[in-house]
């Protein structure tokens, strides 16, 4: 039978990686620097280049996979779609007022992130709805009609809809809607009660609003590479990993783009939780670092965590921690991740108080490090790398892209070694550690701040530079064991290919649980359920190749977080609810230490449904077979700071390790360096992985 691919694609801030996939477990990849004009040239480039290297057709290609900033940099850049928002009289300037909470409590100097909708643009309409859905004011078809009009007047490229208690009652949301569809029926248009039907106004504001800014930018960029694709004979179905772990189809990211906007990160930590569970891992931290950023996030018991919310542009992204305020608030389910400003483009700098800082800034793609020898002049960790040895100036991506790794010691030594007083070595090595003190503060706002012990879990490194900083920040942080999966600089692609199709619904249910009207309860549940049952057959999902999962969130009365728990399979009756309320005692008392006693009511706050397509036309293989570039490479020196110096450090391929190897050593492959330390073994497992421990 004839081999059939899938294709996952990653964008980066600074490369852009493709991996093939075959049913045959064959691998292919390709690195290529990213078009930031269009990021979809970047794709059909690199895909043109795979199948003249490998003669693979375009319709041998079953699907296209798909992980992209394109939506999180809309809004990081402010480069989103002209944005009318429509919303209740008294209630046009929640954008700005928030929630009052601010991510640095005595920073009297920090500004709120400006709206993404100025204030003009912001219309109100003289109606009202209560929190049970009860008409106080209806609202007028010809006020409404000509509110709509006038933001039509202001050459607005997208209109969101949010008006206050809209979950409860989504009449006049409708009665608007129905208006602009009529008035303007091409122009994107998002609507609270169909987007987040859940309780809170900001979040439920901030959230449409968001959706409908993006919404023009996403759809243009789909249609690009849909053409891209077909013009390189690809005629495969496109999908779009979403910030939840899950895939959905490109039509689908068009309409609700809120959903991809943390694309880019989740396709890594899929792909770790599906190589732990077939390896016999249940508990693992993924670190990600690339360029530009480095990611961290938690598989416990086998389960990726999620958070119910997070920030855009929020600095380092820690999903629902209690001092929260900075960003664009999205209230969508997406993998919890930290996130911060660390990457080999970071810059190094020495500030005026003579410290030596690096990032968050980054020399990105372009012109990028000063060893890329493409214009850069500031230093920045990847040249740091290259003056310690650990990086083999003539072996980046395989050889396609040479280091200067001279360039790279003379800006160092002006701008940082001599100012610093040190030798060159001992300063690299300084920002090399200052870089991976930056990265521990996302494992431990992922771990520890989630009252978990990062010293029970393994830690699964990946990106262009994870495996370089990943046995440094282990032993920083007690952990004793590292997994490097195979192609690791092109992990996030690969994990996309074990994703599954996967579709998030929720709404607002809040009653106390000792007073639950049972059979509302489950009627809200069924009806959750017949939405995702009803998407996921449209794209051709049914039977046995659905699964539906049932969460709620609750808190104590009177809290103002809440925390989701598993709902059991069925009708929910009364041993249904206080399974939910133990259940929820248990996380409580493990994410905060505590628990209250028998006596303290639990509220209910919201319900969810994730409903789940498996594809059995293709099961990506437990072990893959990666075509090698590789060559031999002769031991150079590495230094490992001012206690054990330079040493000739051997460097080895992945498959130089099956026997195990003591470091120091370097291994070395097409898309990424792990640097393995002293006092550490390296082997190679069944699955192809390096294991790293000590």
């Amino acid at each position: 039978m004839a081999t059939t691919w899938r294709v996952g694609v990653d964008i980066g801030g600074t490369f852009t990686d493709i991996v093939l996939l075959g049913s045959d477990g064959a691998v292919h990849t390709r690195k290529i620097s990213s078009s930031v004009d269009d990021y979809a040239r970047a794709i059909v480039d690199g895909l043109a280049a795979l199948f003249a290297e490998t003669g693979i057709a375009g319709h041998a290609i079953a699907e296209v996979r798909h992980g992209t900033t394109v939506a999180s940099n809309a809004i990081l850049e402010h480069k989103g779609a002209r944005t009318g928002l429509v919303t209740t009289r008294g209630f046009r300037d929640v954008l700005e007022i928030r929630t009052l909470r601010m991510p640095r409590l005595y920073d009297i100097a920090w500004e709120k992130p400006p709206p993404l909708v100025e204030r003009r643009l912001r219309r109100v309409v003289d109606e009202r709805i209560d929190a049970r859905g009860r008409v106080e004011r209806p609202l007028d078809p010809m006020e409404a009609e000509a509110v709509v009009r006038g933001l039509l007047d202001e050459g607005i490229e997208a209109i969101a809809i949010c008006l206050l208690h809209a979950y409860a009652n989504p009449a006049h949301e409708t009665l608007l809607a129905d208006i602009v569809r009529r008035l303007a029926p091409d122009l994107p248009l998002s609507v609270s009660s169909e987007v987040l039907p859940e309780i809170k106004e900001y979040e439920r504001t901030s959230t449409t609003v968001i959706n409908a800014y993006v919404m023009p930018v996403v759809a243009r960029y789909l249609r690009r590479l849909r053409s891209g694709l077909d013009r390189a004979g690809v005629p495969a179905r496109l999908s779009l990993m979403q910030s939840n772990g899950g895939l959905m189809a490109a039509e689908g990211a068009a309409a609700r783009p809120m959903h991809i906007i943390e694309s880019g990160p989740a396709g890594g930590v899929i792909g770790a939780q599906a190589l732990a569970r077939i390896h016999g891992l249940s508990d693992i931290i993924t670190f990600d670092m690339g360029g530009t950023t480095a990611k961290a996030a938690t598989i416990e018991g086998g389960v990726v965590a999620r958070a119910a919310e997070y920030s855009v542009g929020a600095g380092i992204m820690v999903g629902s921690r209690l001092l929260t305020g900075a960003g664009y608030l999205l209230k969508v389910p997406a993998i919890d991740l930290a996130e911060v400003g660390a990457g080999g483009g970071s810059l190094v700098r020495v500030d005026a108080a003579g410290a030596l800082k690096v990032g968050p800034e980054s020399a990105g793609a372009v012109p990028g490090p000063v060893c890329y020898d493409s214009g850069g002049t500031e230093p920045t960790i990847t040249d740091a790398n290259v003056i310690l040895g650990y990086l083999n100036p003539c072996h980046l991506v395989g050889g396609a892209v040479r280091l200067n790794a001279d360039k790279a010691r003379a800006v160092f030594e002006r701008r940082v070694a001599a100012p610093l007083g040190l030798e060159l070595a001992r300063a690299a090595h300084g920002a090399h550690l200052i870089a991976a003190s930056n990265m521990i503060r996302a494992i431990r706002a992922v771990s520890s701040e989630r009252g978990r012990d990062p010293r029970r879990f393994a830690l699964f490194a990946f990106g262009g530079n994870g495996p370089l900083f990943a046995c440094g920040m282990a032993e920083a942080l007690g952990m004793r064991r590292v997994i490097v999966p195979p192609s690791p600089g092109l992990f996030s692609s690969f994990g996309l290919l074990y994703a599954e199709t996967e579709h998030h619904y929720a709404r607002s249910f809040r009653c106390l649980t000792r007073a639950l009207d049972l059979a509302a309860l489950n009627e809200a549940w069924n009806a959750l359920a017949g939405q995702a049952l009803q998407q996921l057959a449209a794209e051709g999902f049914r039977g046995d190749a659905v699964r539906l999962e049932r969460t709620a969130a609750l808190h104590y009365h009177g809290q103002s977080f809440e925390l989701a728990v598993p709902a059991p399979d069925g009708r929910i009756d009364a041993a249904g609810v206080r399974a939910l309320e133990e259940a929820f005692g248990v996380e409580h008392e493990r994410t905060y230490g505590h628990r209250a006693g028998a006596d303290e009511p639990v509220e209910l706050v919201s319900i969810q449904v994730v409903g789940r397509g498996i594809r059995r036309d293709f099961t990506p293989p437990e072990r893959t077979s990666t075509c090698s570039r590789e060559a031999a490479i002769p031991p150079r020196h590495a230094y490992f700071g001012p206690a054990i110096g330079w040493i000739e450090t051997p460097v080895l391929r992945r498959g130089d390790l099956a026997q195990g190897a003591d470091g120091p050593l370097i291994v070395e492959e097409y898309d990424a360096t792990c640097l393995v330390l002293p006092g550490w073994r390296a082997r190679i497992d069944e699955g192809g992985n390096i294991v790293i421990d000590r």
